[in-house]
């Protein structure tokens, strides 16, 4: 598959759990890294959107776990992404590891923006990424 954006990683000894393998709380910061590190390589400032009131939001995460990740190992996330409603937008983002490009994870995490008075909406500064579906 094709991806928009790919991003790599290491995992590190302190994400790994009592069994050894990373905890599934941790994949959702790696999934928000990559997205944070897409919205920076093309042009959108997090922090400055948040000072003008505009506050992306996740509003659904779907994860679907195929393989653990272990202390050490290298992998990649590989991230599409698309419009799925009006106010609504998909990060689509795949966890591979690196040693065999074995599929760890397939995400949809979905979000939205939230204006000052805390309405919906999908601002100008964010939607050229966006594809409708």
């Amino acid at each position: 598959m094709e991806y928009a954006f790919r991003l790599d990683f290491k995992v590190r000894d302190y994400e790994c759990d009592i069994q050894g393998i990373v905890n599934n709380g941790v994949y959702q910061n790696y999934l928000e890294h990559a997205r944070h590190e897409y919205l920076l390589v093309s042009g959108v400032d997090f922090v400055a959107l948040a000072k003008n009131n505009i506050n992306l939001v996740v509003v659904r995460a779907e994860l679907d776990y195929k393989t653990p990740l272990h202390s050490g190992d290298e992998f990649w996330i590989g991230l599409n992404t698309c419009q799925s409603s009006k106010v609504r937008f998909d990060f689509l983002q795949d966890i591979y590891r690196s040693a065999d490009d074995k599929l760890v994870m397939k995400a949809k995490i979905t979000g939205t923006s939230i204006n000052e008075r805390g309405r919906p909406f999908v601002p100008m500064e964010i939607s050229g990424l966006f594809q409708d579906k």
